[in-house]
């Protein structure tokens, strides 16, 4: 039979096994909110992109409109792509939050705490790739974009 110190010291033990497994999910945590933040400033810059375009279309003529409306297209795929990764990158915090509190909750809770855990983890995981899958898309969107509009011009400022 164990002594109270004994005890003491292997409940101790499981509390900061418990904390050291917990802190995998925090980095996760951490990182996905480094990418929200890259996120939200990335769809920023998208939108004053088409505040600017929307205001120049305005006063243009057919050509320029249709340029401009070519790029604001492109503008909104590009939102979607962000939107849809700040969803995913969002999702995939609050899951590794509840992981982190199954994490918690797991010495008391036995199997189906256990099951949560894979389950939220993994989804957690799945959402952060698509996140970063959907964020990859929008950067292909853009530098797209990018050398289209510098093969133009380059090509306007060749001489004839």
């Amino acid at each position: 039979m164990l002594g109270p110190n004994e005890v003491a010291a292997v409940a101790l033990g499981s509390v900061v096994h418990i904390i050291q497994v917990a802190l995998t999910p925090v980095f996760l945590l951490s990182g996905i909110a480094t990418l929200l933040n890259v996120f939200s400033t990335r769809l920023g810059r998208v939108a004053d992109q088409v505040d600017a375009a929307a205001k120049s279309l305005e006063g243009a003529d057919a050509d320029k409109a249709a340029v401009l409306s070519a790029r604001l297209a492109i503008l909104h795929r590009r939102s979607v792509a962000l939107d849809i990764a700040v969803v995913l990158g969002a999702i995939a915090g609050a899951l590794t939050c509840a992981t982190v509190l199954a994490l918690f909750i797991g010495e008391a809770g036995g199997p189906a705490v256990a099951a949560m855990l894979y389950v939220s983890f993994g989804l957690a995981l799945a959402c952060t790739l698509v996140a970063i899958a959907a964020f990859a898309w929008e950067m292909m969107v853009a530098s797209k974009w990018l050398r289209a509009e510098a093969a133009v011009g380059r090509q306007l400022a060749e001489p004839e």
